[in-house]
């Protein structure tokens, strides 16, 4: 009998391998570009603290760009002009040492992807102050990530708080362009807001494991808003992780290591029935 049950573990757990290679092939690419989001707005804070600490004269800044070129961030400054040129350029060979980031304040025109990524993020801000199809909420601000990869252009709109001790999940938009920079689409990526406290109110504790719903239109797995996110708040929050529930998957994001797990909601089902019996027998043999 336990030869019977150990055979039918080692399928279960077979299939399960299996079935877990192809949703790590459905994730990888939400988590690489969950990534390149991240770094670009890494560089767009960094950046502009180092920047204004050596440009003297803020008034003459029109605006910003970030992206990433041959695994140097860049964080780009453009003038206030109706034609900008750049007028300085902090650069990262690693976002996480800031001793290594380079200032360059010798003015230049605008590459060709500075360019493309500057009207985008133009374009993206224009649409939201006329399209009511864009929701605002109290106490928050919309913040604009322009990305170009893979010969695709976008721009994320991610809701971002304007009170501390908050991550907000949620009220976020994708926007994608042609190689003219026309609009093509636009897609509300979550349909509704999902504010999270650090703290417990009630409790006065800090909560380390979060968690929200995604509701039938939304992806089945965490987006890549989700997991930017979460990476640019892990540091301030203390979370150890943070789960997406979704009809068909439940997925963990660990804050300590930045990495992803998904598991179909069947398996666990599975893996709850499996951990009832296995108490259920320990209890028994105790008895």
């Amino acid at each position: 009998m336990k030869k019977i049950f150990s055979i039918i573990s080692l399928l279960t757990i077979s299939i399960l391998a299996h079935g877990q290679t192809d949703i790590d092939k459905l994730t990888k690419p939400i988590v690489d570009e969950a990534k390149r989001l991240y770094m670009t707005e890494m560089a767009s804070w960094y950046g502009t603290d180092l920047f204004l600490e050596k440009f003297a004269d803020p008034e003459k800044i029109g605006g910003y760009v970030s992206y990433t070129e041959n695994e140097i961030s860049k964080c780009v400054f453009f003038s206030r002009s109706d034609t900008p040129k750049v007028i300085g350029t902090i650069s990262f060979d690693s976002i996480n040492n800031l001793t290594t980031a380079s200032t360059d304040l010798q003015e230049r025109e605008l590459t060709k992807t500075e360019n493309d990524l500057f009207e985008i993020r133009q374009i993206a801000l224009n649409i939201v102050q006329q399209d009511t199809f864009f929701k605002t909420y109290k106490n928050t601000n919309f913040n604009f990530i322009p990305l170009i990869s893979d010969g695709e252009k976008k721009v994320y709109i991610l809701t971002r708080p304007t009170e501390n001790g908050v991550v907000i999940f949620g009220n976020d938009y994708l926007l994608t362009f042609n190689n003219e920079n026309k609009l093509i689409s636009k897609k509300q990526l979550h349909k509704n807001i999902i504010p999270i406290n650090y703290v417990d109110k009630e409790e006065g504790k800090e909560v380390v494991s979060t968690m929200h719903s995604h509701l039938s239109e939304t992806e089945d797995f965490m987006t890549p808003t989700d997991i930017c996110t979460l990476m640019l708040n892990e540091k301030f929050t203390k979370w150890k992780q943070h789960n997406v529930v979704s009809k068909n998957y439940i997925s963990t994001w660990n804050c300590q290591t930045n990495e992803l797990n998904v598991i179909t909601t069947e398996s666990m089902k599975k893996i709850n029935k499996n951990k009832e019996k296995r108490t259920k027998k320990d209890k028994k043999n105790k008895e």
